[in-house]
């Protein structure tokens, strides 16, 4: 029985050219932003792709597991897995800042031990939640007195209530679909959305309207919206796209996402 033996591969007929190169700085010249995403998260990505389209800048996804039973057990969940999905973003290479894309768990877990996560992934890194970036636009945006819209239900509101009252924010007023399926959630309408927002802002003791979560799409309709009302609306995914840019030093103005992308 004759033994198989190995021959070279022969190369491929015609002329082969290896050529030097040279390097960029790549698509994320301005700045390089992580986001960490829910599983189960049908829309902040869309929104984002839709305020992030800047040159220069560009932001790289992470999926963390998440139960798509929104209570204060299920979010509390994600503590303990949010430092392996900011070690999946580009491992080894530079981000200017690291978003984390859920506004009930940043509050359920508190922005300081999501940030002590992200940073046990990324030392020192500049982090921001949609509850933390809602804060500090409504300071940006001189809102003091504020309507709270969400999806959750109402042991959920009432801590995000309380929880934003400690830090200085003003929650006159609570508005909720009180629905806990997070991908449900995600297919509230525009005209649903709309009219529970107007009617929240037309309270003439209420400065702005914040909407609570990034599973509910805003962006689209934002400005049109304020413009109805007169006053500042903003979202989770909204403010927290603004502020991880103005984090990333970049100050582009985008007026048409509302009022907060002109500050």
């Amino acid at each position: 029985m004759s033994e198989l033996q190995s021959s070279p591969i022969d190369s491929p007929p015609g002329a082969y050219a290896r050529f030097g190169f040279s390097l960029d700085e790549g698509i994320a010249r301005r700045a390089a932003i992580g986001l960490v995403v829910l599983a189960t998260d049908h829309t902040i990505e869309y929104e984002w792709r839709r305020m992030v389209a800047l040159d220069g800048v560009a932001f790289y996804e992470s999926r963390i597991a998440n139960s798509a039973e929104i209570t204060a057990e299920t979010l509390a969940l994600m503590d303990g897995r949010i430092r392996a999905a900011v070690e999946l973003i580009r491992p080894g290479e530079h981000l200017d800042v690291v978003a984390f894309g859920c506004t009930s768990a940043s509050a359920v877990l508190g922005e300081e031990r999501v940030f002590e996560r992200i940073r046990e992934a990324r030392p020192g890194i500049a982090c921001t939640t949609p509850i933390t970036a809602a804060r500090i636009a409504l300071a940006a945006l001189g809102a003091r007195r504020v309507a709270l819209l969400t999806p959750y239900e109402r042991p959920i509101n009432d801590a995000m209530s309380r929880y934003l009252r400690a830090r200085g924010v003003d929650v006159v007023s609570v508005g909720s679909f009180e629905h806990r399926d997070d991908n449900e959630v995600a297919r509230i309408d525009r005209a649903s959305l709309e009219h529970a927002v107007l009617e929240l802002g037309r309270d003439p003791g209420v400065d702005a309207v914040f909407v609570s979560c990034t599973s509910l799409r805003l962006v689209d309709a934002m400005a049109d919206i304020e413009a109805k009302l007169g006053k500042p609306v903003l979202s989770s995914n909204h403010a927290l796209a603004w502020h991880a840019l103005r984090l990333g030093n970049v100050e582009d103005r985008l007026p048409q996402f509302g009022r907060l992308f002109t500050i």
